[in-house]
C-alpha cells in the first residue's frame, strides 16, 4: 500500500465507523477507494475527513441522499473544506428549522395523541382530525400508506358533495 493510502481497517479505526458502514458509504457513492492487486480497498487519507463530514451531517439529521447531494456540489470528489462546510450548513438551516418546528408541534400536541395510528381516538388532532381517516377502512391508515393530505382532501370533497 502506498503511504498516502489507508486500509479500510485503518479508516474504520480512525473514524469510529464500522467497516460495513464504510463499504456502504462507498456503495452509495459517498466515498471511493482503489484496489490493490489482491483486491483490498485503499482509501486516500482525505477520505477520513470526508467520512467525518458524512457523520457530522448525519448527526444534524440529514439523510444519505441529502448528504450525497451536498457532496456532489464539490469538484472532483474532493474533501469538504471549512468554507464548504459553512456554505452547506447555511443551506441546511431551513431544512433543520422545518424539522425543529415539526418536533415542537408534535411535542405540543402529543398529549392528545396515542401516537400509534390505531384510530382508537374519536379525533386525533395530529393525524386524523375529525376522525376523517376512518372512511378509508380500519387499521392504522397512515401506516398503511394513506396520507393526512389525501384523507383531508377526500373529506373536504365529500363535504362539498353533501
Amino acid at each position: 500500500m502506498n503511504e498516502s493510502a489507508i486500509s479500510i481497517g485503518e479508516l474504520a479505526k480512525r473514524s469510529g465507523v464500522a467497516p460495513s458502514a464504510i463499504r456502504f458509504y462507498e456503495e452509495q457513492g459517498l466515498i471511493s477507494s482503489t484496489r490493490t492487486a489482491g483486491g483490498q480497498r485503499q482509501y486516500r487519507r482525505e477520505t477520513l475527513r470526508r467520512v467525518g463530514f458524512i457523520r457530522a451531517a448525519q448527526a444534524v439529521g440529514l439523510n444519505l441522499s441529502e448528504i450525497r447531494s451536498a457532496l456532489d456540489t464539490l469538484p472532483g470528489q474532493r474533501t469538504p473544506t471549512k468554507r464548504d462546510w459553512e456554505r452547506l450548513s447555511r443551506a441546511w438551516q431551513p431544512l433543520l428549522q422545518e424539522r425543529i418546528d415539526g418536533l415542537i408541534a408534535l411535542r405540543d400536541q402529543l398529549a392528545s395523541c396515542v401516537g400509534c395510528g390505531c384510530l382508537s381516538l374519536t379525533a386525533c388532532s395530529l393525524y386524523n382530525p375529525d376522525d376523517a381517516a376512518r372512511r378509508r377502512g380500519s387499521g392504522a391508515r397512515y401506516l398503511l400508506g394513506d396520507t393526512s393530505r389525501s384523507v383531508l382532501a377526500e373529506n373536504a370533497a365529500d363535504k362539498r358533495d353533501e
